[in-house]
């Protein structure tokens, strides 16, 4: 560490939790090893990230840039100027911050700061979670001092030379090896012995899982099975209450303890976000991925083939879900030799140290 005065990090992410957590992450980590570090997270004006930071006792700044639309609109217009009012205050920023590092996690949120950064001098990183990187990183990664990956092949996209395949930071508070699947299910006032699936469609939910449950959460009471059903914010109060009533499933808008969710789930369904993904082949259980296919550059299909392949999920399309997915759920929740296989396989994918990983290497280009 430089004698004369602590280590300053800018973080810059945002816009969906899949950016901002990992940033959390890394911050979290060279935080316990510099206590005295400075830290300034940016990210853009009114999305989740400046509410997100402050609430996990960080500095941020908001920048006016916004996403491009796929369609055309009028708001596309004003992107040119958005961005250069963003690039001039992230220029301000440095020169006030003045930091020893800028860290970028993704999303157009980080663009400005890093490009800013890069024109200034000033080293930077990146830490993309997908396995096919977003427009913002792509074109930011060749300046880059390294670019942190979570999955093989991005060689296409990336100089290799700068490429450190580590995994996905992911929030160490979810995984507790004393945890018992017995208790955890009763956690949530769910039988210990009867099997469980749990079904997350992230904060906001998935209608298209939402809309399955609603039609098939009854067949689970009828096959002595379970059903931990994470419905999203909007969804939550249009669910009826009828559902709600039915022995052996339990309705949650979010689920806050996500680590008890885990230890409980004998098989899990979720999309295919590709933090979700680092999260689950850590917590290494039978799992159907469901990817949301308007995600950007359709990257989610792209995280849960990484998995298919290996035969470590099962992957049913968005468009196949309605047909198939409860009783290939069923089907799962009820052949332990399938469970087996497939929790042999994932647990080979899980990176639970990516976080430290990252660290560590950040560590080698401090002044």
């Amino acid at each position: 560490m430089s004698a004369n005065k602590p280590y300053r990090f800018i973080l810059s992410g945002g816009g969906t939790g899949g950016h901002i957590f990992p940033a959390l992450a890394i911050a979290n980590e060279l935080k316990s090893r510099y206590p005295d570090a400075d830290f300034l997270f940016v990210g853009a004006r009114g999305k989740m990230e400046m509410q997100k930071v402050p609430k996990a006792g960080y500095n941020i700044e908001g920048l006016p840039i916004t996403g491009i639309q796929r369609k055309l609109s009028v708001e596309n217009l004003k992107f040119p100027f958005r961005l250069f009012k963003s690039i001039q205050k992230a220029k301000k920023i440095l020169k006030s911050f003045s930091p020893d590092l800028v860290i970028g996690t993704g999303g157009y949120a980080s663009g400005p700061m890093l490009l800013a950064a890069q024109q200034k001098k000033v080293p930077t990183v990146i830490q993309e979670q997908n396995a096919y990187p977003g427009i913002t990183n792509k074109k930011l990664g060749k300046k880059a001092k390294r670019i942190f990956v979570a999955y093989d092949g991005l060689e296409t996209y990336f100089p290799a030379q700068q490429l450190r395949n580590f995994g996905n930071p992911v929030r160490g508070s979810l995984f507790h090896e004393n945890l018992d699947q017995m208790q955890a299910k009763a956690f949530f006032g769910l039988d210990p012995v009867k099997p469980l699936l749990l079904s997350v469609g992230g904060s906001l939910g998935s209608r298209t899982l939402n809309n399955i449950w609603k039609k098939h959460a009854s067949h689970f009471q009828k096959e002595n099975l379970q059903l931990l059903w994470q419905t999203g914010s909007l969804e939550f109060n249009s669910i009826g209450e009828d559902l709600h009533d039915l022995e052996g499933v339990a309705i949650k808008e979010f689920i806050y303890r996500m680590d008890q969710a885990y230890a409980a789930a004998d098989v899990i369904v979720s999309r295919a976000g590709a933090i979700a993904i680092s999260e689950l082949t850590i917590a290494a259980k039978p799992l159907i991925l469901v990817p949301f296919p308007f995600a950007a550059e359709d990257h989610q299909t792209k995280n849960a083939q990484s998995l298919s392949t290996r035969g470590a999920a099962v992957l049913i399309t968005d468009g196949e879900a309605e047909n198939t997915l409860a009783q290939k759920a069923i089907d799962l929740l009820t052949d332990r030799n399938q469970q087996q296989q497939m929790t042999e396989q994932i647990a080979k994918l899980g990176k639970p140290t990516a976080t430290k990983m990252i660290v560590n290497d950040i560590q080698t280009l401090l002044p």
